[in-house]
């Protein structure tokens, strides 16, 4: 594994740590009974990849499918990075729908405001 895509994975499970850690906070409940929004935001994108965006467990090509989307699907975005070029795209979309996973922005229209950096 390259350091890399070691840092990128790494990147991965600390986003994924501090989501299970804020899911599970009390804050966070009282911060839902009042109405603050501490929380970062989740983006929506659309799949515009005719044949359904291949999904992966890291931002490159080569990296192993983890599930796919069909094409028009709604997706909720966490955040993105740079990662392999598709298409002369070189943003990968992290999508937090159950299963983390990452998708090229290349086939990804955003819906609203572009995603924050991871």
């Amino acid at each position: 594994m390259s350091t890399r895509t070691a840092v990128i994975r790494l990147g991965i499970a600390v986003a994924a740590a501090a989501t299970l850690a804020a899911t599970a906070s009390p804050a966070l409940a009282e911060d839902a009974a009042t109405g603050a929004h501490n929380n970062p935001p989740i983006y929506k994108g659309r799949v515009i990849a005719k044949s359904g965006l291949n999904l992966r467990d890291a931002p490159t090509r080569g990296s192993r499918i983890v599930r796919t989307e069909p094409y028009n699907a709604i997706v909720p975005i966490f955040c993105k990075t740079g990662g392999d070029d598709v298409g002369g795209n070189n943003l990968w979309y992290l999508l937090t729908d159950g299963t983390w996973a990452w998708g090229s922005a290349k086939y990804i229209n955003n819906i609203g405001a572009a995603p924050r950096w991871c």
